[in-house]
């Protein structure tokens, strides 16, 4: 399955002349949605090459602004990776990411990373990925004197330390590294494992060293070893490959390999999904419900079929643990629906799992639509599992931008279908990310309670608590997450990695602030994040960076926030507070922010200059009078450590 990409469908017979009629419409407006349907399917060498082809001569002529992230990588790693980086391209688009690779010169690897005036690290990357094997580094013979495989190891972990201490000052987004993959013949056998001068005990050792630094924070982690067990060794290494081509692995796994680096790339950047909607009858349960009863349905112990349906349902559950919203999509009535989730003794998902729940007679790309507004989450967070390939054919059609993956006819492989395909791939788990999901619930619940032509008598009822705290280093994961995965209620969509934002707690002329809410349905999480300079002079403090979580909306939160940003700038004698929106695709929700709170508009930037953010020019500055300015009556309470 891994292999084969076999979540993803076949591409279409005409697969070229589709890409052709994108090539050809360039000049028209081609949209990076048409770009990203063509990257939805399982494409071969050929064909990644050609649509990465067609996503350069996309980004000559497109804008600098769309729906789709952008990125510039830089790519070192042992051998040839010409074919390598065509597939990265092509398979990033698959993940809604536009992406542009530097590679690296052949054979200077070390050499590209470490010295300054390489031509890879004044390109002007944000990203870059270091892929070395076992050959490069040093780790491909045994070392069996005492004392030689730990030297070996300390070695090895010396050049990568240096490397990435190298990309790292160049790489504004940070340094992915790749796993080492051992070769597939042993010295001693099962010995290897043990013995530590086998060639299979040094690259463990050296990429325990990488998971160690993954954990603090130095690199992102691209487990390409985990990948190559998954797949078997004995096909990702290709000695004749390797010796007359200097390919690092079997070329027909090129496209996983890009897949795999293409999601991390994803989940840098912040467009992965973050909910998984569930079809009902034969995809959680063997039967249909409306037909056979509670009774009748195959689900739980005691069958390979109600065994299988049992894993699907702990798979959802292991997904919600972590932090994925779950939401049901069935044509079914609502009450007959419901009732497994209520009364099947081998059910493990409950509807209290179940942030959304649609059941009715519609079509599932409209409910679809219905469960991201309920949700307040684009379409594009959206992975939809259903068995019917009808109904998977239909949504794929009117609703592209959502996941939809294939499904092999025997249900037990339905987890590892879901899984492999790397639609919620992770680079940080936070303790913020395990209530995510009963944040969503609970905000459902709060919509429901809304029901009231009385706001303020609803937002006093809510009994709400907010925090505001500088960033620190015990939330520094969550925080970068939230700047790199707000969209919509984000005024410059800036973006800052974890060792920036450390930067930031540091920096004594920004003022940050995280916020956190409470209320009578239960914790919200942190809800905004908020970046301030306070150098530009003149009595002028300026917003780098204000976004705030859309389930927040409409209560106030904004102005809060406003006054303890207002409090401080008074607090350390500005007189004036200046903002900035910078538009982009998603974020027009927040057009009209500034002017709302009382700023003025004046001394628009149109020249393009946006500090970094995803976007392009345009943007309008705003001011704010602070010897005018009057703190409204909240209704919350309020506590700050906010100097």
């Amino acid at each position: 399955m891994f292999a084969d990409l076999a979540w993803l469908q076949a591409p279409p017979a005409d697969f070229r002349a589709r890409v052709k009629a994108v090539r050809a419409a360039l000049a028209d407006g081609t949209t990076e949605e048409r770009l990203h349907e063509l990257a939805s399917v399982r494409l071969d060498l050929n064909q990644l090459g050609a649509l990465a082809s067609t996503v350069a001569s996309f980004l000559a002529v497109a804008p600098a602004t769309g729906p789709l992230a952008r990125v510039r990588l830089g790519l070192i790693g042992s051998g040839t990776l010409g074919l390598i980086e065509p597939a990265i391209v092509a398979s990033a688009l698959r993940h809604r990411v536009l992406a542009t690779i530097v590679g690296g010169d052949y054979g200077s690897a070390v050499r590209d990373a470490i010295d300054p005036a390489s031509a890879l690290r004044c390109a002007g990357i944000d990203l870059a990925m270091v892929a070395l094997d076992h050959r490069t580094l040093g780790l491909d013979r045994p070392q069996l004197a005492p004392g030689a495989a730990a030297a070996a190891v300390a070695a090895a972990s010396a050049t990568m330390a240096a490397m990435i201490d190298g990309l790292a000052a160049s790489a504004s987004g940070g340094v992915m590294v790749a796993t080492v993959v051992a070769p597939a013949e042993p010295l001693f056998g099962s010995l290897d494992a043990v013995e530590d001068g086998s060639v299979a005990a040094q690259v463990a050792a050296f990429n325990a060293q990488l998971v160690d630094w993954a954990r603090a924070k130095r690199i992102v982690l691209v487990d390409v070893a985990r990948i190559a067990n998954a797949v078997g060794v004995d096909r990702w290494h290709d000695a004749g490959q390797w010796h007359s081509a200097k390919l690092p692995f079997d070329p027909d796994l090129v496209p996983l390999y890009a897949d795999i680096v293409a999601r991390t790339i994803a989940a840098v950047r912040g467009t992965t999904r973050k909910c998984l909607v569930l079809d009902l009858d034969n995809t959680l349960w063997g039967g249909v419900i409306g037909d056979d009863g509670v009774d009748g349905i195959a689900l739980g112990q005691g069958s390979a079929r109600g065994e299988a349906f049992l894993a699907i349902q702990q798979a959802a559950l292991a997904l919600r643990e972590r932090g994925i919203i779950l939401a049901v999509c069935s044509k079914n009535d609502d009450d007959v629906a419901r009732q497994p989730f209520r009364d099947h003794p081998d059910m493990p998902l409950k509807e209290s799992d179940i942030a959304a729940f649609v059941a009715n007679w519609g079509d599932k790309a409209t409910n679809l639509r219905a469960i991201a507004a309920a949700l307040n989450i684009g379409l594009d967070s959206l992975v939809f599992l259903d068995d019917n390939p009808v109904e998977r054919a239909q949504v794929r059609r009117e609703l592209p931008m959502v996941a939809v993956p294939e499904l092999p006819a025997d249900p037990a492989l339905y987890p590892r279908a879901l899984l492999a395909a790397g639609y919620f791939e992770a680079v940080a788990f936070a303790q913020e990310d395990r209530a995510r999901a009963d944040q969503y619930r609970a905000n459902a619940e709060r919509a429901a309670f809304a029901g009231t032509s009385d706001m303020a008598g609803y937002l006093a009822s809510l009994d709400m608590a907010a925090d505001f705290r500088p960033f620190d280093a015990v939330n520094r994961a969550r925080i970068a997450q939230l700047i790199n995965k707000s969209n919509q209620f984000n005024l410059t969509t800036r973006r800052y990695t974890e060792a920036q934002v450390a930067v930031l707690e540091a920096d004594n002329t920004k003022v940050t602030m995280q916020v956190r809410l409470v209320d009578r349905f239960g914790d919200n999480g942190m809800i905004s994040v908020v970046v301030i300079d306070t150098a530009g002079g003149d009595g002028r403090w300026d917003i780098d960076t204000w976004l705030m979580s859309c389930r927040v909306l409409g209560r106030r939160m904004e102005e809060a926030v406003l006054d303890q940003i207002a409090g401080a700038a008074r607090r350390g004698g500005a007189t004036t507070l200046t903002g900035r929106y910078i538009p982009s695709v998603k974020n027009k929700m927040v057009a009209d922010h500034y002017a709302k709170l009382g700023f003025i508009r004046g001394g628009d930037d149109d020249d393009g200059s946006n500090g970094g953010s995803d976007n392009g020019g345009g943007e309008t500055v705003w001011h704010l009078d602070l010897a005018t300015y009057v703190a409204p009556d909240l209704p919350m309470h309020i506590t700050s450590s906010v100097a």
